[in-house]
Parts: C-alpha cells; sequence; structure tokens
C-alpha cells in the first residue's frame, strides 16, 4: 500500500512541477493573484498531507530525531532551490511599465534536478521511519515553500528593476 501512495504521490508530484515549469516558461506579469492563490492552496494540501502522514507513522513507533531533521532539511533545500531558481528567471519591465517574468532553461533544470532531490529526500525520510508513510506526504509543503521563496524573490527583483 505504501508503494503504490509513493507512486501516486510522485505522479500527482511530476504533473504538478509539469505544469509550473510549463507555466514559468512563459511571459507574463510579476504581481498578480495566481501565484498566491496557488501557494495556498499548496500550503494547505502540505499541511494537511503531513499532519495524516505523522499521524500514519506514529501508528507504527513514534518519530525519531532523524525523521524530524531530514523533514526540516527538506523544506530547507526547497528555500534554496527556490532561491536559485529565482536568480535563473529573467525580469524586466514591458514598454508600459509592467514587471514581467519568464523562466529559463536553467530554471527548468534547477526544477527537475529539484524534484529529483526531493525524491531522494522521501525515500531517505521513509527509510528513518521504517513504514514509508511520510516521506510522499511532504511534497505539497515543499513545493509550496520553493515557489514561495522563489516568487519572493522574483517579485523583489522586479521592484528593483527600472
Amino acid at each position: 500500500m505504501a508503494s503504490a501512495m509513493d507512486n501516486g504521490g510522485i505522479v500527482i508530484g511530476l504533473v504538478i512541477v509539469a505544469l509550473v515549469i510549463r507555466r514559468q516558461l512563459r511571459t507574463r506579469p510579476v504581481y498578480g493573484s495566481g501565484p498566491l492563490l496557488l501557494l495556498g492552496l499548496l500550503g494547505l494540501l502540505g499541511i494537511v498531507a503531513v499532519v495524516f502522514g505523522v499521524a500514519s507513522v506514529v501508528k507504527y513507533h513514534p518519530l525519531g530525531a532523524a525523521t524530524i531533521a531530514l523533514t526540516a532539511a527538506s523544506l530547507v533545500i526547497a528555500a534554496g532551490f527556490g532561491a536559485a531558481r529565482a536568480r535563473t528567471v529573467r525580469v524586466w519591465r514591458a514598454p508600459e511599465g509592467q514587471a514581467l517574468r519568464q523562466g529559463t532553461v536553467v530554471t527548468t533544470v534547477l526544477w527537475l534536478v529539484s524534484l529529483a532531490v526531493h525524491i531522494g529526500m522521501d525515500r531517505w525520510i521513509d527509510h528513518t521511519t521504517g513504514v514509508g508513510l511520510l516521506g510522499v506526504s511532504t511534497l505539497y509543503l515543499y513545493l509550496a515553500v520553493t515557489l514561495a521563496v522563489q516568487s519572493l524573490l522574483v517579485r523583489r527583483r522586479a521592484a528593483a528593476v527600472a
């Protein structure tokens, strides 16, 4: 059962990341409510999934320090990838004055590496629990953190572009 949940979570993660990458490669305004709604949804799903993941694990044994540390490290890594990707996004002002952004090939590569690293962290987290139910549950929270950091830094860069 845990394997099917892992595979389903990975497929959902791949679909979400593919949609995010596709969206980021398009020229679009820096400011808007769309990213905020997506971040809110991913954050909410992430918190709910982690709570259920933790509840599933503690049925079998208490969470260990390694599991907690790896989960926290995963979110720090998410922030780091968000910061790295933000530097690869082109930001400029249109003649009308609107701030625009567009991801690059490097942005895409960093997304793919980020997803691979997260999948590896999921496996490691699950190895520490001995149950295999927690790692995949961190996916939405990971995506919320990485997108939030990237969005915040791109918005800062846009504010500095004259």
